[in-house]
C-alpha cells in the first residue's frame, strides 16, 4: 500500500506563490511518475501536472503551464508543486497521485492511469 499526504493548501490572494507537498511512503518512490489533480466545485477532477520518476521529465495542463512547476525529491519521498501567479480559477482541492507501475509514464494526464491518492488539500485564491 502507498500513503499520500498532501498539506500546503490556503486561502491565497489572486497574483500569490503557493508551495503544495505529497509526502509519500509504502513503496520506492523513485521508480514511479506522480501526478497532481485538481478538482472544483460541481467539477470533474482534472489533471494538472505529472514527473517522472527522477524528476527529468514534467507535464503540464495547457491552463498552468509557465505558472506551475512540479518536482520531487526521492531521498525525501515528496512531491512538490510549485504554485506562482494564482487565479481565481485555480481555487480546488489539489491531490496527488502515483502510479503504481514502474518507469510509466504515457496516459499521464489520465486519472485512470494512477492507483492511489491523497485525501486532497485546498486552495483558494481570492481576486
Amino acid at each position: 500500500q502507498v500513503q499520500l499526504v498532501e498539506s500546503g493548501g490556503r486561502l491565497m490572494q489572486a497574483g500569490g506563490s503557493l508551495r503544495l507537498s505529497c509526502a509519500a511512503s509504502g513503496r520506492t518512490f523513485s521508480s514511479y511518475t506522480m501526478g497532481w489533480f485538481r478538482q472544483a466545485p460541481g467539477k470533474e477532477r482534472e489533471f494538472v501536472s505529472a514527473i517522472t520518476w527522477l524528476g527529468r521529465n514534467t507535464y503540464y495542463a495547457d491552463s498552468v503551464k509557465g505558472r506551475f512547476t512540479s518536482s520531487r525529491d526521492n531521498a525525501k519521498n515528496t512531491l512538490y508543486l510549485e504554485m506562482n501567479n494564482l487565479k481565481p480559477e485555480d481555487t480546488a482541492v489539489y491531490y496527488c497521485a502515483f502510479r503504481n507501475e514502474p518507469y510509466k509514464i504515457s496516459g499521464y494526464s489520465s486519472k485512470a492511469n494512477y492507483d492511489y491518492w491523497g485525501q486532497g488539500t485546498q486552495v483558494t485564491v481570492s481576486s
